[in-house]
């Protein structure tokens, strides 16, 4: 007789969406401590890359996603010179 083991693995949507959630809360710290420090801070994707260990690329898709659910802080696409400028404020 042949014995199977059911073991549940998560589907690779809903660790997607950890990792995302993880990412998106990893950024909104960082943003929140230096709002925190500086009251407003302006800022090109790129340029805070290394420190939040993201892309430029998921920082933007994420800046979009903190624009509509933060709440202790304030997102504005502030311009576009070569690369989106993004404002922060306390809220």
């Amino acid at each position: 007789m042949i014995q199977m083991s059911a073991t549940t693995q998560p589907s690779p949507d809903s660790a997607e969406s950890e990792s995302t959630a993880s990412k998106e809360e990893r950024l909104r710290s960082y943003l929140r401590k230096k709002v925190t420090e500086n009251g407003e801070l302006y800022f090109k994707s790129k340029f805070i890359a290394d420190e939040v260990d993201l892309s430029s690329k998921e920082i933007g898709a994420l800046m979009v996603k903190l624009k509509e659910s933060a709440t202790d802080i304030e997102v504005e696409k502030w311009s576009y010179t070569s690369a989106t400028t993004w404002r922060i404020e306390p809220a």
